[in-house]
C-alpha cells in the first residue's frame, strides 16, 4: 500500500540526532526520519524504551545512546559517538524535556537549576556539539522544541515555563550566529500532544473539554503531527526558513 505521507528526498542518508528520542514525540520523530531514509542517532535516559525502539526499527542506520542530558560532558560525548558511527551530523532535533508540575512555593534554588538543565541548557550545548560537523557538511538544520504552555499563561510549573520561553530566545541567537555557516535554526512549538505520558498523567474529562473548546481543530493532536512538521523543517524544502518560531497546536493560540 502506498503511503499518503510526504517524502523528502533531501533527508535520505542525512545523519540526524534526536534528543529524548525513545518515547513520545521524540520516538515519532525518530521513526519518521528513519522512514525518510535518514541515519538516526537518538539520545535518551530510558534504556528499556531505547532498546525496544531499536528492536522495532531493526536498522543498521539507527543507533542509540543512553545519556543523562543534564551532564553536558556525557551529552556531547554521546553526540560524538553518534557522529563516529553514522557520519557527520546534518540535523539536530532538540526534543528532550519533562513538564513535571511544581508549585512556586516548593521551588528551591537546586530544583530550579535542575529544571533548567533538564529543559533548556542541553539544547545550547547540543547545538555546540554539532556545529562543526554541520559547517564541514556545508550547512545543517537545528530544530529546537518549545512549548505553548508559557504562551497561554499556564501555571503550576514556573521552572518549566521559564525554560521553554527561553528556547525562543536561544533559537533566535543561534540562528544569527550560525547563519553564516549555512546552519538554519528554528523553534517548533507543540500544543498539547497526546503522548502516553500526557494521557496517563494529565488528561481528564475536564481538560479534554477545555482542549476541544480552545482548539480550532476539534481533534486531539498526536506525536505524529509534530514529527511530520519537523521533517519539513529539517528538509531542503524549508531551506529559506531560519530564526523563526512555528506553532503546531491545532489553532489554540
Amino acid at each position: 500500500m502506498m503511503s499518503n505521507n510526504a517524502v523528502y528526498p533531501s533527508l535520505k542518508n542525512k545523519v540526524v540526532v534526536v534528543t529524548g528520542g525513545a518515547s513520545g514525540i521524540g520516538a515519532s520523530i525518530t521513526c519518521a526520519m528513519v522512514k525518510q531514509g535518514a541515519k538516526v542517532g537518538f539520545l535518551d535516559f530510558d534504556e528499556g524504551a531505547s532498546k525496544q525502539l531499536i528492536k522495532v526499527l531493526d536498522s543498521e542506520y539507527v543507533v542509540s545512546e543512553i545519556c543523562d542530558l543534564r551532564d553536558i560532558n556525557e551529552l556531547q560525548n554521546s553526540i560524538q559517538n553518534i557522529s563516529s558511527k553514522l557520519g557527520p551530523i546534518d540535523v539536530l532535533v532538540n526534543n528532550a524535556a519533562r513538564d513535571d508540575r511544581h508549585s512556586l512555593e516548593s521551588v528551591t534554588s537546586e530544583y530550579f537549576d535542575e529544571r533548567i538543565a533538564t529543559n533548556l541548557k542541553h539544547q545550547l550545548f547540543a547545538a555546540q556539539a554539532v556545529m562543526n560537523d554541520m559547517e564541514k557538511n556545508g550547512g545543517g538544520a537545528i530544530i529546537n522544541m518549545g512549548s505553548t504552555s508559557w504562551m497561554i499563561g499556564q501555571g503550576g510549573m514556573p521552572c518549566y515555563t521559564t525554560a521553554k520561553s527561553a528556547i525562543q530566545g536561544l533559537t533566535r541567537g543561534l540562528a544569527r550566529d550560525l547563519g553564516p555557516k549555512n546552519i538554519r535554526v528554528n523553534c517548533v512549538v507543540p500544543g498539547w500532544i497526546m503522548t502516553e505520558r500526557q494521557i496517563s498523567m494529565w488528561l481528564t474529562p475536564e481538560s479534554e473539554k477545555e482542549l476541544m473548546q480552545r482548539q480550532c481543530i476539534k481533534r486531539k493532536l498526536v506525536p505524529d503531527d509534530i514529527a511530520k512538521f519537523v521533517l519539513f523543517m529539517a528538509s531542503d524544502e524549508a531551506g529559506a526558513c531560519s530564526n523563526q518560531t512555528y506553532i503546531v497546536d491545532g489553532g489554540w493560540l
